[in-house]
Formats: structure tokens, C-alpha cells, sequence
């Protein structure tokens, strides 16, 4: 099985992937921790802040003492720098707001599994051609399930997964799958900000469990 498939069947069972970032190294480990006892065994570290990089490299020691089989996965990767510096600190997976073109040649060619997020079908259309067959739909909120009711037949090979603007709620995860998603991209609606400031682990963890719960029903 190559690398990136083993990446885009984890996510696929998951149903998910959790996104965050917190400036904080303490924070950001803690809610790693919290979301693998949950049950998480893929998320994504967004690439926001200046703290980002060195925090990631934390939560990858961690990982690879603490976490076996968490697949930790980068978000917001806009350029080769970031693309080249995640990979060496140990991401597993990468993902972008658009689509990269020299990010998804350099990750079709060593076997990394490259989320690119599109908004319109000439941007899936270039991510399909450069080899790519895991779409992140972005963002959600705008582009809504119409849009990818309306343009799924023509992408009959691609994955897809919206994200911003999915909720934790059975009928927002549900009308995504009905349209016809393999995943749904999960970020401040599920580890809030709030969550992250008051430090309520437990919270983010039960939160987690509870959307894990929904998705497993809504996959029957």
C-alpha cells in the first residue's frame, strides 16, 4: 500500500479530520492528547502563527513516544518552504487553503499524500491533472452541498472534503455525506477557541467522542 493511500483510507475511516492550531506548546500538546484519547488517528496541525513549526515539532516528539499510529498531518501550506520544513519535522500529510501546483508535484512525486483546498472546478480540474485524488472543498460555508451535488458526477474518481462550516450536529454532518463526501474537515466548530483558553481538556475530548459517535451513525 503506498503512503498516500494509507493516509486517505485513515481519514476515510475516521470520517474526519480535526484541525487546530494554538500559539501555546503546552495547549497545542494537551488538545493532541485529549483528541487521540478520544479516539482521533488523524489530525491537522494548521500552520497559523509563528509558534506553528516549533510547536509541531513538540506534538511529533510526542507523537512518536506516546501516540502509535496517530498520523499528524499540516495545514496552510502555501509554498515549498513550508511543504519541505513540515516534512522534515515529521508531518505525515499535507494540506493547503488552495491548490499548490509545485507543492502536489513534489508530494505526487515522493508518494505524500496533498490535500489541496479548491472552490471551483477549474481548480479541482488542475489539482486532478497534477495527479491529485483527494479534494479539500474550501471553504465549506460558501460553497455549501449544492455545489458538490451539482459538480460530483464530473469528478467520478476524486475524494472530497469540505471543510469550514461543517457542525457538530448529525444534520449538518449528515446532508455533507448525502451529498457525497468521504470525510468532513472539522476545526474551531469542534476544538473552539474557548475550549483551547480555558483549558478543558476533558471537554475537547468528550466533544470529540461525540462527534466520532455521529459520524460512525451516519456512515450506517
Amino acid at each position: 500500500m503506498t503512503h498516500t493511500k494509507k493516509i486517505t483510507d485513515a481519514i476515510i475511516a475516521q470520517g474526519i479530520l480535526p484541525l487546530y492550531f494554538n500559539p501555546s506548546e503546552e495547549v497545542s500538546l494537551n488538545t493532541l492528547k485529549a483528541i487521540y484519547k478520544a479516539g482521533i488517528k488523524a489530525v491537522e496541525y494548521t500552520n497559523r502563527g509563528e509558534a506553528a513549526l516549533s510547536n509541531f515539532k513538540k506534538m511529533a516528539e510526542l507523537r512518536n513516544a506516546e501516540m502509535p499510529g496517530l498520523l499528524l498531518g499540516v495545514g496552510t501550506i502555501k509554498n515549498m518552504q513550508h511543504a519541505t520544513d513540515y516534512i522534515a519535522a515529521g508531518a505525515d500529510f499535507l494540506v493547503s487553503p488552495g491548490f499548490v501546483p509545485d507543492v502536489a508535484a513534489y508530494c505526487v512525486a515522493n508518494d505524500i499524500f496533498y490535500a489541496p483546498g479548491c472552490m471551483t472546478p477549474s481548480e479541482i480540474i488542475a489539482a486532478e491533472n497534477a495527479g491529485i485524488g483527494f479534494i479539500k472543498l474550501f471553504p465549506g460555508n460558501i460553497l455549501g452541498t449544492e455545489f458538490l451535488t451539482t459538480i460530483k458526477d464530473i469528478f467520478p474518481k476524486l475524494l472530497f472534503m469540505p471543510t469550514g462550516g461543517v457542525d457538530t450536529t448529525k444534520e449538518s454532518i449528515e446532508s455533507w455525506y448525502k451529498a457525497g463526501v468521504c470525510a468532513v474537515g472539522m476545526g474551531s466548530k469542534l476544538i473552539s477557541k474557548k475550549l483551547m483558553e480555558a483549558k478543558d481538556y476533558a471537554a475537547i475530548e468528550s466533544e470529540t467522542k461525540k462527534v466520532l459517535e455521529v459520524i460512525a451513525s451516519v456512515k450506517k
